[in-house]
Formats: C-alpha cells, sequence, structure tokens
C-alpha cells in the first residue's frame, strides 16, 4: 500500500508519525506552502521526521500512491479535489479528513466517484497529538469498507457509520456545536464565580448537579424542563444578565441562551404538552421541528 499526503500540517504529520510506528513508510507528500519561506521549512521537516518524499506538484503524489489522504483546511477542500480532479486515478483510496460540512464532503464524494475512484469522508474525534494515527474516526462514503480493511492492521480506530459522503461529517459538527459552545459556557461562567469570589462554591455545586445522574439523563432533564419552565428560567437567566453587565463582564452566552428561551416561550411549548413535563427530549425537538414559522430548530 502506497499513501500519500494532501497537505501535511499537524494532523497529517500527527498520523504519519503514528503509521510509521507501526511499520508503515514510504509516504508521498505535497503541500502548497512546501516552497514558502517560513512554512516551508516546517513541512520539510516534519517530512524528514516521518521519512517521507516531497512531491512537488500534486499529480506526482497521486501517480504513485493507491490511498491518497487529503488533509487540508475545511475551507480549501473542495478547491483542492478540484486541483486534484484531472489526475486522479480510478480504484484510488480517497480519505478526506478536512472539517468540511457534510454537503461540501458530498459534492467531493460525486466528484471523487466520478473518475470511479473511492471516498472516504473521515471525521476524526478526537485530538491528533495524542492519539495520532489511533484518533478515533467516524467514516462514511463509498471507500469506508476498503479504508478499514487497508488500515486494520496498524491499529487505526475506524467506525462505519454510512455509505454516503458527509455523513461521518456530520456527527463531528453537529457534536462541535455542544462541545465547543460549553466550552465558550464554562469560560463565561468561571469568569463570573472568580469576579465574585464564588468559584468553590459555584464548582461543587454544578459538580453535584451534574455528577448526580448520567450525561444521558441530565440531558433530557435539562431538554424536558426547558419546554415547560422556559419563561421562569428566561427571567431568572436576565437575573444573571444583569449582574454579569454591572459588573463588566461578558455575558454574550447568557444573552444568546435568553433569546433560546424567549423563542421556546413564544411558541408555547408548555401549552402543547398541557403543562406536564414531556417523557424525552426527542418529544421536545419534534414539536419544534414542526412548529410553523420561527423555531428555534430552524432559524
Amino acid at each position: 500500500m502506497n499513501v500519500g499526503f494532501i497537505g501535511f500540517g499537524e494532523a497529517a504529520f500527527e498520523m504519519a508519525s503514528g503509521l510509521k510506528e507501526e511499520g508503515l513508510n514510504g509516504f508521498k507528500v505535497f503541500d502548497l506552502v512546501w516552497n514558502h519561506p517560513v512554512y516551508g521549512e516546517i513541512i520539510r521537516e516534519r517530512i524528514e521526521i516521518v521519512d517521507a518524499s516531497l512531491c512537488e506538484q500534486p499529480r506526482e503524489v497521486l501517480k504513485s500512491c493507491d490511498v491518497v489522504i487529503v488533509a487540508v483546511p475545511a475551507d480549501k477542500a473542495h478547491k483542492v479535489s478540484e486541483m486534484l480532479y484531472p489526475d486522479l486515478k480510478s480504484h484510488t483510496l480517497y480519505i478526506d479528513v478536512s472539517a468540511s460540512t457534510p454537503q461540501i464532503k458530498y459534492d467531493i464524494s460525486l466528484l471523487v466517484e466520478k473518475k470511479q475512484a473511492m471516498f472516504v469522508d473521515a471525521a476524526m474525534m478526537g485530538p491528533l497529538p495524542i492519539y495520532k494515527h489511533k484518533v478515533p474516526i467516524f467514516a462514511s462514503g463509498s471507500g469506508t469498507d476498503h479504508f478499514i480493511n487497508k488500515f486494520s492492521p496498524y491499529h487505526m480506530n475506524v467506525t462505519k457509520i454510512g455509505n454516503k459522503g458527509g455523513d461521518a461529517s456530520a456527527v463531528k459538527l453537529v457534536r462541535s456545536v455542544f462541545m465547543k459552545g460549553l466550552a465558550q459556557l464554562l469560560i463565561e461562567t468561571l469568569g463570573a464565580a472568580k469576579h465574585f469570589d464564588v468559584e468553590k462554591l459555584v464548582v461543587e455545586s454544578i459538580n453535584e448537579t451534574m455528577n448526580n445522574n448520567s450525561f444521558e439523563k441530565m440531558m433530557n432533564r435539562l431538554v424536558t424542563g426547558t419546554a415547560i419552565h422556559s419563561e421562569r428560567r428566561g427571567i431568572e437567566l436576565q437575573g444573571s444578565i444583569d449582574m454579569l453587565t454591572s459588573g463588566n463582564l461578558d455575558a454574550s452566552m447568557s444573552k444568546a441562551a435568553k433569546v433560546k428561551l424567549d423563542k421556546i416561550t413564544e411558541l408555547k411549548l408548555k401549552e402543547k404538552f398541557n403543562g406536564q413535563v414531556p417523557d424525552t427530549w426527542e418529544e421536545v425537538i419534534e414539536v419544534l421541528n414542526e412548529t410553523l414559522g420561527d423555531s428555534v430548530v430552524r432559524q
């Protein structure tokens, strides 16, 4: 198996490093900045570490490799696929590990498959510097089974979730809504706690609440409760916003949450559920999706 990389930033380098430790070598690498006065030196150093070969044109990679891992910035992935298309060989395994949107991944899959090549939408679900090539990967697309078969001997952690390019990226990006948003919410919360010198009590209280149940049960309770108590919670949150504002603290996450709560109140979910807390979060989301006009799900 001959493996090539298009783009050799941190993700590709860490993946190549791990695969090299497993005994896979002979990588071919092309990166647009290979001859840049600053970034080019970094690329060449990485290439030397994994004992790969630098290619000055992408066609050199495509010509000699039956597996091509495309690791470029999300906003460049489609343009790169168009650049590679003329030299793409049939039966090549084209693995896109970028964080592009599901639609872009699907569009790339159609382009790749025009050449009878196999496409894999590979969504990496953890930090590469820690996991290297063993990073958990959700994969979808026509080449997923081939991808798993080829790389399982090198202990890659790949889970197939479908045959359509874009499905794997949907999981990654939806998950990011929560993970990235949670991080910012924590920053806002802890900043306020520190300002008012109550961080120990705040952290202990939240810790007790969050550890009282499994994440799934906690998630269900928060969502179903919001469907009935959105108005009261919105009023309470406004008090928090006023407090943060009076202390010249950032309240952007709290303000966004207040907007969401107000919209749920306007949709009268409490009446739709006859004042009773629904059993599952799915019921709440279904009602929100079915509600006509502006909803909190479809903006």
